[in-house]
């Protein structure tokens, strides 16, 4: 079943269009440009690189969008009901891609369904994409889930093996230190969902322990598997996942410091974090970075923080690494200007560029919410309109009486939404041209939402009117 998530204006102070960018920022002498590729989203939780070229995005709602990275325009390729959502910390969380996409197109989610907290469960299931939408879903493996600390990031392994993070759910570490709970976990399955003959325990997907709720997985050099996980009120953790290790959560937060602290991590082989922070600053989704178009961030982690539940610490943090990566030697903050909370962050392989997925100025997150896009200067050649694409650009910028809007033929027969700040339509029309103009004299001035669709084909864009 294919829906429209939900849609509302996003207050911005430039145009955002495919082909104009919003600001440079300077990153050590290189220039990022920085782009709202899609605007109005509900609560973006997972975004990643497609090896269809196309970047990929679940909603906690329970959408999942394949977006355009060229233009921006979209599809909304599943629409699942989750329990959650908007407004709470549960809903549709983490994904991946087969790795063999070429030959098996699938899909692995992860979710939360039920009807109350004492029935709530998380799916990890699996999907095949028919080139349009996500369909015959597979249930993998199933945990128990809670309003809070669900874990869910999930990553592909170079043995083709797939790691899923899973949180206490608030049960104050009961399920962490207990191996035969899935749950404050580190799952290893196999991709058809069996146990790996080779996993730590034998009949167990335990891959390691005494975790809290790590929401951010990537692969570093040689296989190195980074985690970000959330403290209680001090001490996130950025950790290095080893097989068979425990954790320390509740009995240790941070480093083995203090006597009783000392004891438990000689007694459970502890593997201690690469970096801790103090007060939290719950941190998010990472990804290694490693591509010459920005050369002052290769070698290092993108970490997204959310930030305090004050509205404090929002940022993505650039994680410097030693050499063999097995230490964080510092660390650079980025983008707090936004004041809002990172949730994700997803690479281009072919341009260095960096998407950057937020969720609002306050937790636990609400809507409407956009996925910015910094592309380095030296790769950005964005032309103009093409025929093949679906594309839209708005001018002038900004308006005064009325907007032109250029679009591809793929538009055309669709129609068009402005939307004010407040999430109201505000006008509406049909798109019968490639160039269209709209009289937007009568509405206040501030800043708008644009919404475009014919059919499947979905394109957001923003502009002033002053």
């Amino acid at each position: 079943m294919k829906n429209i998530p939900t849609l509302f204006a996003a207050i911005l102070l430039f145009v955002s269009s495919s082909s104009q960018a919003q600001t440079q920022w300077d990153i050590e002498g290189t220039l990022l440009n920085e782009y709202d590729l899609v605007t109005g989203l509900q609560i973006p939780w997972e975004i990643l690189w497609g090896p269809d070229d196309m970047l990929w995005a679940t909603t906690r709602p329970g959408d999942v969008l394949r977006i355009d990275p060229e233009t921006g325009s979209y599809t909304n390729v599943l629409n699942i009901d989750v329990f959650g959502g908007n407004g709470a910390e549960p809903g549709l969380l983490g994904m991946a891609m087969h790795p063999d996409w070429e030959n098996t197109p699938k899909v692995f989610l992860v979710y939360c369904t039920g009807s109350s907290w004492s029935n709530a469960s998380e799916n990890l299931s699996v999907f095949d994409f028919d080139g349009e939408n996500l369909v015959n879903e597979e249930i993998l493996l199933t945990v128990d889930a809670g309003g809070i600390h669900n874990g869910s990031r999930l990553l592909i392994l170079p043995d083709n093996t797939l790691l899923m993070s899973t949180g206490d759910t608030g049960d104050g570490g009961n399920s962490s230190q207990n191996q035969s709970h899935l749950n404050g976990k580190m799952l290893r399955l196999n991709l058809d969902g069996s146990i790996p003959s080779d996993n730590p325990w034998p009949g167990s997907y335990v891959y390691s322990w005494g975790h809290r709720n790590s929401q951010g997985l990537c692969l570093g050099p040689d296989g190195i598997i980074y985690s970000s996980e959330h403290g209680q009120s001090n001490w996130d953790e950025f950790n290095i996942i080893e097989p068979g290790r425990n954790y320390g959560w509740p009995n240790v937060e941070g480093l083995c410091n203090g006597t009783s602290e000392l004891a438990f991590c000689e007694e459970n082989n502890v593997r201690e974090p690469l970096r801790a922070w103090a007060p939290c600053i719950a941190v998010n989704g990472i990804e290694y970075y490693n591509h010459p178009a920005i050369p002052a961030w290769n070698h290092t982690v993108l970490l997204s923080v959310l930030g305090g539940l004050g509205g404090q610490y929002e940022r993505l943090s650039v994680l410097h690494l030693s050499a063999d990566g097995l230490e964080v030697e510092s660390e650079d903050q980025y983008f707090s200007e936004f004041n809002q909370r990172v949730r994700d962050i997803a690479i281009n392989p072919n341009t260095g560029a960096i998407y950057m997925a937020l969720n609002g100025p306050s937790y636990p997150g609400y809507g409407p919410n956009i996925i910015k896009e910094f592309r380095p200067d030296e790769y950005d050649s964005v032309d103009l309109i093409k025929e093949e694409l679906i594309d839209a650009l708005i001018y002038p910028v900004p308006a005064l009486e009325n907007i032109n809007i250029d679009i591809s033929d793929a538009l055309i027969g669709g129609h068009y939404n402005i939307i004010d700040y407040h999430g109201k339509i505000v006008m509406e029309g049909g798109l019968n041209s490639n160039t269209q103009v709209i009289q937007v004299n009568s509405l206040a001035r501030g800043s708008y939402y644009l919404f475009l669709q014919n059919g499947d084909n979905m394109i957001t864009r923003t502009f002033t009117l002053q």
